[in-house]
């Protein structure tokens, strides 16, 4: 941070009348050999409540350049998509990507919306959507297992208690035994808070 000595801020508040922030800090940095910003000149004028004298609003009754001017444009048809037109990096409804997560997305509708392919099978065989608190796991571990077997249910608070215990497992049916002892987890938790609670 940039302290002001004593005689560059009497400078600053001798030279102010009738510059502009830029014009005051080149005059600054060549009386004193400094290379401050036009933002350090700004931010000392301001908390020191300075005044240039300039008045830089717009006047009243100032006309525009261009009033009364033909408005014209200036071009960008060349560019824009016509209708119907798809971009370069277009992917019909039905296509596949894997994101940032790692998971298998699959693209359920257009422009650009896109669900969790475990989600959707899962859905599919089980004729209902995913609850908002729940999630689905894949049961072995492998996210490009999509078996109806494989995707599993769990509650949100359940998933936090098998990833802090490393309850998932490379086979779905130590998953699922590993879901029952989250709950067992989550019973014995509730049961030490509310005896805390009564001491």
């Amino acid at each position: 941070m940039f302290r002001f000595t004593y005689e560059q801020r009497e400078f600053i508040r001798t030279h102010i009348q009738g510059r502009f922030v830029p014009e005051l800090t080149n005059l600054f940095n060549t009386a004193f050999a400094t290379e401050i910003k036009p933002s350090q000149i700004r931010t000392f004028i301001k908390n020191n409540r300075l005044k240039s004298g300039i008045d830089s609003r717009i006047k009243s009754g100032n006309v525009p350049f261009n009033k009364g001017k033909k408005k014209t444009w200036l071009g960008g048809e060349a560019t824009q998509f016509s209708k119907g037109h798809k971009p370069h990096n277009y992917v019909p409804v039905g296509s596949e990507r894997v994101n940032g997560d790692d998971y298998v997305d699959i693209k359920i509708a257009d422009p650009n919306k896109w669900r969790g392919k475990h989600i959707l099978v899962w859905e599919k065989y089980n004729s209902r959507s995913v609850p908002k608190s729940n999630v689905i796991i894949f049961g072995d571990g492998n996210r490009r297992n999509f078996d109806p077997d494989n995707l599993i249910l769990v509650s949100r608070s359940q998933l936090a208690i098998m990833n802090k215990n490393g309850l998932i497992q490379k086979d779905a049916e130590l998953t699922r035994t590993g879901i029952i002892m989250a709950d067992i987890l989550k019973k014995i938790g509730e049961r030490k808070r509310s005896k805390i609670k009564r001491n």
